[in-house]
């Protein structure tokens, strides 16, 4: 591009998606129409060139920060990095083939030498004290993102379109205000004012449009009768929402107005706010749902019974599903949702309904046993805390769920269009609500329930300190389930899987031999699951070994090699690559190479039979659109914050964030000094000038392993500071050394204010499904084909999701701060302790 078309580089990024559309001229007239007449014919002209079919083939090894490979696109090899693929692919979809725009945008990512060098000489160029301060300021401001509210937003029962026009208002005491009208519709009508008004909300007034008189012959006597509905202030302006007074109607300003509308709606603009808003909305909820790591359980309510009746699962929460299920696959989560803990759950506060459940399971005879413990439970008797979260944070099988009970409506099934029946049979027909059959499933359902697994190797780490009498082992037997036991019937309903899938972890439940290089005897236990392409694999020996644990072992399968005879299962080598301090509990991982080709080949085998079984459950629904009524209900309802992210050249940026109902403790941490509908995350990429900032590298490996990555986060937060960066301090677990320091930094930050821990999971998105968005982008397409462009390609640049669980509670449990300190830390405003001088005051 041009120097002298630099300035016009924004208009061009508008126009690029619209080269070949018939309408591009009638746009370029739109967007760049206060830019000279010459201007705009070199405009038209370069986006022209840009879209011209390119021959040149792309090479950028040596010229980028990053590891290029081949590429073949339409029988050309090219040689980029990660990078520039994403940027290559971006602007293929935009141009719609490889064109000279593709290959010049190509050459200009952000981590091209050329172009960070051209970037340091300019700031070299620039004064120390004008750059400095914009630098900090932009870099700050990219973490604060605007909130969104999933599937909440305005439907209209007419069209309403963009018209400017004079207008006089009165009340009934005949008092009086000019303005302007901004936007008008059959049913309403919004008027912006210069000055503050006098009217009352609710208050009836009548509207004389003195713009339309030439057009309309209007009662001199008698305005047009409205109802003030709401008063919006933006800085010096006044805006007031009307409503058609339907007690005071008006047959034939009605029939002009209709009439007027569907005259001018192409040349004035029909007003599209509300749809753009559906459209924002609804991509969140693409990218939240199907990837969330909270498993909803829709609860119904009949004669004061609480009823787990159905179960959503998706790509990640499916391995809570697979926990819970036995040797025979049959699903157990009414252990896990007994009655007595949803009564539990009922009867707390309804801001504060949570719980955190511990579990693990026993392996014998092939049969598996269930057990698991509330912390309410844990402490009704002294000694029974430290005996099941000593002894069952030695299982491999260990895990801690979070338990969230919210309030839900069988009405928020119902998710119609943000545009009205009047536009047309299929809007009309898509705006209809769900069948009375389905609805009839729905009618008890209450409440939901969030199941989240936010299980800590460091947690586990801690809980196996707990010291506890093996004696008294026998006491657990009350928090096992027993196997006669009849449990609730959970109907499962899956999302709808695209393209690009996430891999989880598989449960597999074994007995396994385990045999080192350097030791001759043969240790029993069992398997718990594998991992992505059967490289991973995590057991449990029946005894805690003493010696070395490094470097290669075997384990043999004996169960699994009576069923097989394909494979040698009784040979697999692996390098282990963690155990824990007892030595009982191993991470695994194949080998390298022929030696654990074996083990690779047998569990990818294994893996797709695995997966083959899961695209069968998730065949058709017995009742249509129930799936999709219970995730519209869940979208509805989340319990926790999750946030966005798209690409920007190297880094990820936050783009919308995702307010949780009964998140009470996160939601005040982001929203602290932040404007109204804003969140502020910087917190979470405070690391970033460090090597390996967990954000960035995090999503990375995601990437690269295809699996969800979690970590931990420990936060100060003083509410007194007026400096976010001063009132947060944050550090995420893997950077503290050990237990001890932890313990230490929890301590200062319940002297300096509160204490927070949030459980952090990453995600990679998946590819979105566009029939829940495509009806609301072709509408806007034909009024703003440029604006529909934006919205598409802003779809498809997001990139990872990020969903924090709130863990606090749990992390004082497991480094047994009492009930009172806990209870405390809920409100830090009623304590009044003075912070001494401590390791967060050198943070800060």
């Amino acid at each position: 591009m041009s120097q002298d078309l630099q300035p016009y580089a924004d208009i061009i990024e508008q126009l690029k998606p619209l080269v070949n559309e018939p309408e591009f001229n009638k746009v370029l007239l739109q967007i760049a129409g206060d830019i000279p007449k010459e201007k705009r014919f070199l405009l038209k002209m370069e986006v022209k060139r840009l879209a011209k079919p390119c021959m040149r083939s792309i090479d950028l090894r040596g010229q980028v920060d990053g590891k290029c490979k081949s590429y073949l696109h339409d029988g050309r090899t090219h040689y980029m990095d990660e990078v520039a693929v994403d940027k290559f692919e971006e602007q293929i979809r935009i141009f719609g083939g490889y064109t000279f725009g593709v290959y010049e945008a190509v050459q200009h990512t952000e981590n091209n030498f050329r172009i960070i060098r051209e970037k340091e000489e300019a700031r070299d160029k620039s004064t120390a004290n004008t750059a400095a301060p914009k630098k900090g300021s932009t870099i700050l401001e990219q973490f604060k993102v605007p909130t969104v509210n999933l599937l909440d937003y305005r439907q209209r029962n007419t069209e309403r379109m963009n018209f400017a026009v004079a207008v006089e208002l009165f009340n009934e005491s005949n008092h009086s205000i000019k303005g302007l009208s901004v936007d008008v519709s059959l049913e309403g009508l919004q008027v912006k004012l210069t000055k503050e008004t006098v009217f009352k909300q609710n208050e009836l007034l009548q509207v004389y449009f003195r713009g339309l008189e030439g057009e309309f012959t209007m009662d001199k006597k008698n305005g047009i009768a409205y109802r003030l509905v709401k008063t919006i202030r933006k800085k010096d302006v006044v805006y007031l929402a009307l409503q058609r007074a339907t007690e005071r109607p008006d047959a034939t300003f009605d029939k002009f107005l209709e009439s007027f509308i569907h005259g001018n709606k192409r040349r004035y603009k029909v007003n599209m706010n509300n749809t753009i808003e559906a459209i924002t909305s609804k991509t969140c909820e693409q990218y939240f749902s199907p990837r969330s790591p909270t498993l909803p359980i829709y609860i119904d309510s009949v004669e004061d019974k609480l009823m787990p009746r159905f179960a959503m699962v998706n790509e990640v929460n499916r391995e809570t599903v697979s926990y819970w299920q036995d040797e025979e696959d049959e699903c157990r989560l009414g252990f896990l949702l007994s009655q007595k803990r949803l009564n539990m759950l009922h009867g707390m506060p309804a801001h504060r309904r949570e719980m955190f459940v511990f579990s693990f399971t026993h392996l014998q005879n092939d049969k598996v046993f269930f057990y698991s413990a509330s912390y309410e439970q844990l402490i009704e008797k002294e000694g029974l805390k430290q005996i099941f979260l000593g002894f069952g944070s030695k299982k491999v099988s260990w895990r801690v769920f979070k338990l969230t009970l919210t309030d839900m409506l069988p009405e928020q099934a119902h998710t119609p269009l943000s545009i009205p029946d009047s536009v047309g049979t299929k809007i009309k027909r898509q705006n209809t609500p769900p069948s009375p059959r389905l609805m009839s499933k729905l009618k008890n359902l209450r409440y939901l329930v969030h199941v989240t697994d936010v299980t800590s190797i460091y947690g586990q780490q801690a809980y196996t300190d707990f010291k506890f009498n093996r004696d008294h082992l026998a006491h657990l037997r009350v928090f096992g389930h027993p196997r006669n036991q009849k449990t609730v019937n959970i109907d499962l309903f899956r999302f709808k899987y695209e393209e690009q899938r996430l891999e989880s972890r598989y449960r597999l439940r074994s007995q396994i031999e385990l045999r080192l290089p350097h030791d001759d005897s043969v240790h029993t236990g069992v398997s718990e699951d594998i991992s992505v392409h059967g490289l991973g694999l995590r057991i449990e020996l029946s005894k805690e070994y003493d010696g070395e644990l490094e470097g290669q072992v075997e384990v043999s399968f004996p169960r699994l090699q009576q069923i097989t005879q394909s494979f040698d299962v009784m040979h697999l080598q692996y390098d282990i690559i963690y155990h824990n301090a007892e030595k009982n509990i191993l991470h695994l991982k194949a080998m390298t190479g022929d030696a654990g080709k074996s083990a690779r080949a047998f569990f990818e085998e294994l893996i797709k039979k695995n997966k083959h079984s899961l695209e069968e459950d998730s065949g058709e629904e017995e009742l249509p659109g129930m799936g999709q009524a219970l995730r519209c209900i869940n979208a509805r309802n989340a319990t926790s914050l999750s946030f966005l992210m798209n690409k920007e050249g190297v880094r990820y940026t936050p783009q919308a964030g995702i307010i949780g109902k009964q998140d009470e403790r996160v939601s005040r941490l982001v929203t602290y000094l932040t404007e109204k509908r804003q969140v502020n995350l910087e917190f979470l990429f405070r690391d970033r000038k460090l090597d390996t900032p967990f954000m960035q590298s995090g999503i990375k490996q995601v990437k690269l392993e295809n699996m969800p990555l979690r970590q931990e986060l420990l936060i100060s937060f003083d509410a007194k500071q007026k400096d976010p960066r001063m009132a947060i301090i944050p550090r995420y677990s893997h950077r503290f050394e050990n237990n001890a320091q932890r313990k230490t930094f929890i301590k200062e930050a319940l002297n300096r204010g509160q204490f927070i821990a949030i459980h952090i999971m990453l995600t990679t998105t998946g590819k979105p499904d566009l029939s829940m968005l495509q009806t609301e982008i072709n509408y806007v397409s034909v009024y703003a084909i440029h604006r529909a462009k934006e919205l598409e390609n802003k779809l498809w640049s997001l990139a990872a999701c990020s969903h924090l669980i709130d863990v606090t509670d749990e992390v004082l449990m497991r480094y047994e701060f009492d009930d009172e300190t806990i209870s405390a830390n809920h409100d830090p405003t009623t304590k009044q302790v003075e912070a001494p001088q401590s390791g967060i005051q050198a943070l800060l």
